[in-house]
């Protein structure tokens, strides 16, 4: 045999190994691939089942819960948003198990806003079926109308929640804190928004006016108030302060742009606004009745001898005043006067004259009704 014939067995040998080692490294390949496959498609199982079990049993308290806590669903709040609240609280554990419950509620839309005396760590049954009862409702509902003072806002807010009348007084000089906006200048008169309020029975004087202060800043950005008082010519504090004029001066809805009017035209000639009821304001009285020395008043709010407007509002108005305020009805009255308190009858004048006429007949009014009514 050759050294050649050797060398071609050798090589053929070493061939044949090398096929083996790629072919065991093949199988072993495939083994590993196929185990690690299975350890996936089982974990993807486990975890798959967990996912699957997660969604079809949410987390959940179990029981009707302990302890208690006050819990607020605002205005428009969705299931969502409910179920949101109740777990930052720790009502329910999470918001998946009450929007579960909440979804299965034919009762659910008929929630109402408002604060609730809830208890902690409730199964999401047991607080759905809480909300829905009366007895579960801890706010104070009150209603403040168009046209309070300050001072009557807290007198009735005292009486509601039994807090001091001086604690809303001391809450109303923390103008940052109540969030007033800068043209109210520090006052919070005229900015403590008339409507229903639902009010936090936990809450101290501050944050009921803060709320209130929020609700007029919403009303004022839906007016797009200080946009709009440019066209006017007057601050958007001035606005507010006009708009509580006409919020006084009363009459209906409907003569608020002609009185708005009444009074841009006396502004625009100079004419002081000569209204009665800045000076009762400035008296801290409330009547029909005013007399000539009490026009005389010394007071930034009395109108016979301030020009153009009282340093500030002298009331809360409402969304018909702010409106009429910043968009008057067109006309030349000079005057106006409401000659027939009762039904708020309002008559509208050019001239002294005219005025002189008017005045007569609220005075003959006054005459058969000595009590103003």
């Amino acid at each position: 045999m050759s050294r050649g014939d050797e060398l071609g067995r050798d090589e053929q040998r070493r061939s044949r190994k090398r096929q083996r080692r790629r072919k065991g490294k093949g199988r072993a390949a495939v083994l590993f691939a196929l185990a690690f496959l299975v350890a996936i498609v089982g974990t993807g199982g486990v975890l798959g089942y967990a996912w699957l079990d997660g969604r079809m049993h949410p987390p959940d308290y179990t029981g009707a819960g302990s302890g208690n806590v006050i819990v607020q669903v605002k205005d428009g709040d969705s299931g969502s948003a409910i179920a949101a609240t109740l777990q930052q609280h720790d009502v329910v554990k999470s918001v998946r198990a009450f929007l579960k419950v909440y979804g299965h509620e034919p009762k659910a839309s008929s929630l109402q806003p408002g604060y609730y005396q809830m208890r902690l760590r409730m199964s999401s049954k047991a607080a759905m079926a809480l909300l829905l009862d009366p007895k579960a409702r801890a706010g104070n509902m009150i209603t403040l109308p168009e046209g309070l003072r300050a001072t009557e806002v807290y007198e009735k807010l005292s009486k509601k929640t039994g807090i001091p009348v001086r604690n809303f007084e001391t809450a109303a000089k923390d103008a940052k804190g109540l969030g007033l906006p800068s043209y109210a200048k520090g006052r919070v008169e005229g900015y403590l928004y008339p409507g229903q309020y639902n009010l936090n029975p936990n809450a101290p004087a501050k944050d009921i006016l803060k709320m209130m202060v929020e609700r007029f800043n919403q009303q004022a950005r839906e007016l797009d108030l200080v946009g709009r008082s440019k066209a006017v010519r007057l601050d958007p504090g001035q606005v507010v302060t006009l708009a509580s004029l006409l919020q006084a001066e009363g009459g209906t809805k409907a003569d608020y742009p002609k009185i708005a009017r009444v009074l841009y035209n006396r502004i625009k000639i100079g004419r002081p606004l000569q209204l009665d009821t800045t000076v009762l304001y400035a008296l801290k009285k409330r009547t029909l009745h005013v007399t000539y020395k009490d026009t005389e008043v010394d007071s930034p709010y009395n109108s016979y001898r301030v020009k153009p407007l009282p340093i500030g509002a002298i009331d809360s108005p409402g969304e018909d005043a702010l409106k009429a305020a910043l968009n008057p009805a067109k006309g030349d009255w000079l005057f106006f006067v409401t000659t027939n308190p009762s039904t708020g009858y309002t008559e509208y004048g050019t001239t002294d004259a005219e005025f002189t006429a008017m005045k007569a007949k609220l005075d003959k009014w006054l005459a058969k009704h000595p009590a103003g009514k």
